[in-house]
């Protein structure tokens, strides 16, 4: 089993430093004692046996982000020490906002305060930083403009925070598994991260661009090479499954330094008596060979950037297990590429209104696989999403949006040969023989055999490594964490959990589906973990070096 213990000896490490060294002096020392410890002694990950539990004192990573997508990815390359700074010729096209950028352009956008940045910006996230952000990368991008970002990055390695993102499969989390002949709703330069830009990468790799949106596949592709290119692969960790994260308690009347974990103690225990530390990550890497090797991290942080794609929604109705009911694109898609469905004549039901629901409508189409497509909302509603996108750019989407307007049933038609809509139906429920029951808005029920069944109508995180999987955090506590109705309640410039300190979420988890939005998280955090990194060298000085660190 891979072993990491390095128990103490930060500590005296740090005996060793005399008063007149300076405190970027400390600190430089502080990251290169850790990077060497988390770099160069941990190739396969840093692992505590699982046996040792929580005997004695061990070193105590400053940031462990759990989930390597995009906001992930993003989260690593500031806290790897890349710093954004306003161009020396840039010109934002917001006049107060540039003023307010020129008044402190020596400043990293890091350094400086977001909420004052913030003030007066409008945009179509709920979340101040993540609108100021954007429009720092993507000036007036919501007006149609492709002006170029006001900033630029450097690389000041003083400013690094070790840390590590764990995810379950390569860097760019579910982007590997979307399915790969579907266009993004994005545009290419949407999607990019910070310091690379898409068009650059993607033109070395295949043909010339010819419209501004591409294939998931190319993206996850792009995110994994910037991982790489960004030199932060010391930082990644793949193929690691969360199964708890907990918080460690110190008894204050106990003054022997050992943490213990009192989740299992009797409930009649105070515990006013003791004051929460650090967090505790139990979790388990897949090896080669596909066995799971148990694994316990501790950090004084940790990040939330699991994406919202873990759990699809579901009907909760009769016969959703039965195996011919899909709840995913790709399975879907492999359904359709394996021929599966291939000459069949019942229809393959398709429900939901989204914009994943139109991709397996467009998918069965374009296989000549006859669709019923099943949705809650009247065509007229406003909220659909399909009103939200011009014409020009999403042809397809509103191919679709036309068919579910033009081609819905009546009493008095039968299903149409290629696809026909339900508007305002649900399904009732599933049978053994391919049959299911749809039921109108006005009670009439309908009987159809199917060939298939796909259920998109959304997803959900999976925080179940969480106590109470998560909902306690959420704006509404006695419901589950969404990425639109219930979100992380958090701070709304700093990312942290209101409801639970040191620890941050970011992306979907806070209502941030985009990734031009995503990013905004990443500054947040990045912001909120330097400003206290400061505040601990000012205190580590003043006490002359101490014993060792907090």
């Amino acid at each position: 089993m891979p072993v990491w213990c390095c128990r103490c000896s930060l500590a005296a490490h740090f005996r060793n430093y005399s008063d007149t060294e300076t405190e970027g002096e400390i600190f430089n020392s502080l990251v290169q004692y850790l990077g060497d410890n988390l770099g160069r002694k941990v190739t396969a990950m840093p692992l505590v046996e699982e046996t040792s539990l929580l005997g004695d004192s061990s070193v105590t990573l400053p940031v462990v982000v759990i989930g390597n997508g995009p906001s992930g990815i993003c989260l690593s390359y500031m806290l790897s020490g890349y710093r954004p700074y306003l161009s020396s010729e840039a010109i934002h096209p917001n006049a107060i906002l540039h003023g307010k950028l020129e008044e402190a352009r020596h400043l990293s956008i890091v350094d400086q305060d977001l909420e004052y940045l913030s003030e007066g910006l409008e945009g179509r996230s709920s979340n101040p930083v993540a609108v100021l952000f954007d429009t720092l990368l993507h000036p007036d991008a919501d007006f149609g403009y492709d002006y170029p970002s006001v900033l630029h990055w450097k690389l000041e390695q003083h400013h690094y925070i070790p840390h590590l993102v764990l995810g379950k499969g390569p860097p760019g989390g579910a982007w590997h598994n979307m399915e790969g002949s579907m266009l993004t709703i994005s545009f290419g330069n949407w999607m990019e991260l910070p310091g690379l830009k898409f068009k650059d990468w993607v033109s070395s790799k295949r043909r010339n661009i010819k419209g501004d949106r591409v294939m998931p596949e190319e993206i996850a592709h792009y995110y994994k090479h910037y991982v790489k290119v960004m030199g932060l692969q010391k930082n990644f960790r793949e193929n690691t499954y969360i199964t708890s994260v907990s918080r460690l308690y110190r008894d204050q009347i106990d003054n022997d330094g050992q943490d213990r974990d009192i989740s299992t103690q009797p409930l009649q225990i105070e515990k006013s008596k003791f004051i929460k530390r650090n967090w505790e990550i139990r979790g388990y890497q897949r090896t080669a060979d596909g066995s799971p090797v148990p694994f316990c991290l501790f950090a004084e942080n940790v990040a939330l950037a699991t994406g919202s794609l873990d759990s699809p929604g579901r009907l909760e109705i009769e016969g959703e297990d039965f195996p011919f009911v899909f709840h995913s694109m790709p399975e879907f898609g492999a359904a359709i590429s394996k021929g599966k469905l291939r000459g069949k004549v019942d229809p393959v039901l398709i429900v939901g209104s989204g914009l994943t629901a139109a991709d397996a409508v467009l998918c069965a189409y374009n296989n000549n696989v006859p669709v019923i497509h099943v949705f809650r909302r009247r065509v007229t509603d406003p909220s659909l999403i399909f009103k939200q996108l011009p014409k020009k750019l999403y042809p397809e989407y509103h191919k679709v949006y036309h068919m579910m307007c033009t081609q819905s049933y009546s009493l008095h038609s039968r299903l149409l040969p290629d696809y026909t809509s339900f508007p305002e139906h649900h399904v009732l429920s599933f049978k053994s023989d391919l049959k299911c029951i749809l039921q109108s808005i006005s009670g009439l029920k309908k009987i159809f055999k199917l060939s298939a069944a796909v259920v998109l109508i959304g997803s959900h995180p999976n925080l179940s490594f969480l106590k109470e999987q998560g909902c306690y955090l959420g704006h509404n506590s006695s419901q589950p964490i969404t990425c639109k109705g219930n979100p992380v309640e958090i701070d709304a410039y700093t990312y942290e959990c209101v409801k639970e300190a040191n620890l941050f979420a970011l992306g979907p988890l806070v209502g941030d589906n985009f990734v031009r939005f995503l990013k905004g998280g990443a500054l947040g955090v990045t912001r909120c973990l330097a400003t206290r990194q400061k505040k601990k060298q000012h205190l580590f000085v003043e006490r002359g070096g101490g014993d060792g660190i907090a």
